[in-house]
């Protein structure tokens, strides 16, 4: 008697943060193989089809019922979740990087502190030889050059921690600006995408832009420092990052609701991100809903060190026993 084919899984479907891409594009990968080998013999093909369309986009598309899940650093208000039937959870951190393409300006040097970015991104400093940016930074040799402002044009999380962090800074940027995955921005040039601000601030000297750290790293673009809670220049990395999320009380928030931008610590990372995943509470047809659930619950226990190899940061170990204590409330993996 001839054996059956292998079944074929439909790939869990996903959609939004651009900022999470390589991370989700690796854990992608490690999903589909745990699967290939899982005794329901899912053919390869089973996987995880996400698409990086922006934090907005994948809240737009999970609310839809579009997709298995969304993905955004900006994470739905408590009622707003539960007015939609969704359920929501961190699934890990990074951090939003300034970074400049400035001539003579190495990684690491520049420093700019909370009003001069503000000051920056609202149109007020527009040179690089400003007085602002010349007292904090003597020694560099700033050009007498506009400063090309780089932001992103389409809804984005990484839109929204940013100008969280710059309203904590500038009252005028609160009451012109505001904080939103869109804002109607007073200066600079739009770019699609985290892709899109790389190559715009690649392509143009004198520009500033801001990106999720691991892909500034690894394309090489030039990170600032910038001003944290307790006046010091920190630039993103791993351990700024993770100091930034020892002062996240996700315990006291239903569904998960809280930024992490501006956290306190000496060490912090101000502009640190967290990811959040979008689910229905209904499952959707068929076994997507669990498997996303496998997909997840493998990369907060066990793939851990693909987030730290492409510069996020997992999260601690107390959140994710309160992720997994959440989702008991709704499925289980």
């Amino acid at each position: 008697m001839a054996l059956s084919a292998p079944a074929r899984a439909e790939p869990v479907t996903g959609a939004g943060s651009t900022f999470v891409f390589p991370l989700l594009s690796a854990w992608a990968e490690k999903f589909r193989n745990a699967e290939a080998d899982g005794g329901d013999f899912p053919a390869p093909e089973g996987g995880l089809d996400y698409e990086p369309v922006g934090s907005l986009g994948g809240i737009m598309r999970v609310i839809a019922k579009a997709v298995d899940f969304g993905a955004t650093e900006a994470p739905l208000g408590a009622d707003e979740v539960v007015r939609h039937g969704l359920a929501q959870f961190p699934i890990a951190a990074g951090g939003i990087a300034v970074v400049v393409n400035v001539p003579g300006v190495a990684d690491g040097t520049l420093r700019l502190s909370r009003a001069a970015l503000a000051d920056i991104y609202l149109g007020k400093i527009d040179r690089w030889t400003h007085p602002a940016l010349k007292g904090l930074n003597p020694d560099l040799p700033l050009p007498d050059e506009p400063v090309m402002v780089v932001h992103r044009a389409d809804g984005s999380g990484s839109t929204y921690n940013f100008a969280a962090y710059l309203a904590s800074a500038s009252m005028e940027w609160r009451d012109r600006v505001g904080v939103d995955t869109e804002l109607r921005w007073p200066a600079g040039t739009g770019a699609r995408g985290s892709g899109g601000v790389i190559e715009t601030v690649k392509a143009n000297p004198n520009s500033i832009g801001y990106v999720e750290f691991g892909q500034a790293a690894r394309i090489g673009l030039t990170v600032a420092r910038v001003e944290n809670r307790a006046g010091q220049f920190v630039a993103p990395s791993r351990h700024t990052i993770a100091s930034a999320l020892e002062g996240a009380d996700w315990a006291g928030k239903p569904h998960f609701d809280l930024l992490t931008t501006d956290m306190a610590g000496a060490d912090a990372y101000p502009i640190t991100a967290t990811v959040y995943a979008l689910m229905p509470q209904a499952p959707p047809s068929g076994d997507r809903g669990r498997r996303a659930l496998r997909l997840f619950d493998g990369a907060l226990t066990r793939w851990q060190q693909d987030a730290l190899d492409l510069g996020y940061v997992p999260l601690p170990d107390r959140a994710v026993e309160q992720v997994r204590t959440y989702w008991k409330s709704y499925w289980q993996p």
